[in-house]
């Protein structure tokens, strides 16, 4: 059964088969850990998880590298500003090390919490910096890049074409349009490669060009090029990395070995919330811990996003995750009377529904068509141990632990979850009086809030 796959180079769905034997090589742009993973970051890698389990469920073996970025991403895309994980260390007042450290441990405790099926090679940044001074010499050598005297320039006048993904003309551009012109720079989209440290930048290492620190992108090539080599079978990542990182990816390569170094781009859509943008002003960046906090299990996110196509942007509303939560429990009671029945069903008809299923997932992913057949499965009336067999089987991609039973939620009343809300803030700001105020209150109405460093969770007393 053929497996198709929206390929971001080619505009198509094209047909998947690796470039050598049985096993697909495939990279992940994995977090930059300054701070925590929204669950916009996780939806991408759920899109991840989900593509991982297809592969399987089609046969394949993979080698899979994700890198968790720790130097090197400034706070612009234009190689201006602080790197992130400077900027998180002077507000956190911890060192780059303790904060890479912290937010790494976060991100992997919400991928086990999410059951993401984790990539065969997870790869820091600062652990391959001897690479990605390779790879810049080896551009430098080629002609690809130049020096000025704040850092190494990728020339992107010396490719064939720039923008094979985004689709950009750069002779349409206005110089400076989208980057700040540095005077130095010979085109002003030219990106850095490798940048030349200030004497009091904490991050930094010896090189041909003095103490120095990576640009983002050079990270991802470097470690893609060590791990799977100069062209692989997939690469993947969230869709705003397309019209940067990703072009600055496939440029750097092209310039090092003369290759692309994914056949297939494949990128995950926006999440959105309330029908709109998430950001810090608006209040509205949740991670996958207030989804927890409010008493629902993180699986049910993830049945949440089964519920749109990858390709397609998504809508988080609280009233969706209810829905998701009942729903997951719901699949889970149904498992489980299949599991006790005794009732034979036709090993034809079951089958049917296997190819459809497969047919489903082969169809670049389509998880809300996979879903309605796993429903159509699930409320089978005749119960039978065969069927609780074909939905274990789908649960290899669905990855919902659909085996382990679900707790029903509390409901924790809204009129609490505003009042804990406000707290946060009060917290945030540093009002204790008002954050003793308000524990107080919720106390009085029947409910306690523990609080950590970074958590607070409320139950009923």
């Amino acid at each position: 059964m053929e497996l198709r796959l929206y390929n971001t180079l080619t505009k198509t769905k094209d047909v998947f088969k690796p470039l050598e034997g049985n096993q697909v090589r495939m990279y992940s742009c994995g977090p930059t850990v300054y701070k925590d993973a929204t669950i916009g970051n996780m939806r991408t890698n759920i899109f991840m998880d989900v593509l991982r389990r297809v592969l399987k469920y089609n046969g394949y073996t993979l080698k899979h590298v994700m890198n968790i970025t720790d130097v090197g991403h400034l706070v612009s895309d234009a190689d201006e500003g602080e790197d992130k994980m400077l900027k998180s260390a002077k507000e956190e007042g911890k060192s780059p090390l303790e904060i890479a450290e912290f937010y790494t441990k976060r991100f992997l405790k919400d991928l086990e919490d999410l059951n993401i099926d984790m990539p065969e090679i997870i790869c820091r940044a600062t652990d391959h910096i001897q690479e990605m001074i390779e790879f810049v010499k080896g551009l430098v050598d080629k002609g690809y890049a130049y020096e000025t005297s704040t850092a190494i320039y990728f020339d992107v006048s010396k490719l064939d074409k720039y923008g094979i993904l985004s689709g950009i003309n750069l002779d349409e551009q206005k110089a400076g349009a989208r980057v700040n012109v540095d005077e130095e720079k010979k085109n002003p989209y030219d990106f850095a490669l490798w940048i030349k440290a200030p004497a009091n930048h904490l991050m930094k290492w010896e090189s041909p060009w003095g103490l120095c620190y990576p640009g983002w992108h050079i990270e991802c090539s470097a470690m893609g090029r060590k791990y799977l080599g100069d062209e692989f079978d997939i690469h993947t990542g969230g869709i705003d990395l397309i019209p940067t990182h990703h072009e600055n990816e496939i440029a750097q390569s092209k310039g090092l070995t003369g290759k692309n170094p994914a056949r297939f781009w494949i990128h995950g859509e926006y999440l959105l919330i309330n029908g709109g943008k998430m950001s810090k002003s608006l209040g509205n960046v949740y991670l996958l811990r207030d989804i927890i906090n409010r008493g629902y299990s993180p699986l049910a996110y993830k049945m949440f996003c089964f519920s749109a196509s990858y390709r397609n942007k998504i809508n988080f509303t609280w009233e969706a995750i209810e829905a998701s939560n009942k729903a997951l429990i719901k699949l889970k009671e149904l498992y489980q009377r299949h599991l006790e029945g005794n009732d034979d069903v036709q090993d034809e008809v079951l089958e049917e529904y296997e190819n459809k299923f497969h047919e489903a997932i082969n169809d670049d992913l389509n998880m809300p068509l996979a879903m309605s057949i796993v429903w159509e499965v699930a409320k089978m009336p005749e119960k039978s141990k065969k069927v609780a067999e074909l939905l274990l089987k789908f649960d290899s991609v669905l990855g919902i632990k659909i085996d382990e039973p679900e707790k029903n939620k509390e409901e924790i009343p809204e009129e609490i979850l505003k009042l804990v809300e406000k707290r946060k803030q009060a917290r945030l700001e540093k009002n204790w009086e008002l954050s003793d105020k308000l524990r107080n209150e919720i106390n009085e109405k029947g409910y306690n809030v523990k609080d950590s460093k970074d958590d607070m969770i409320v139950e009923k007393m």
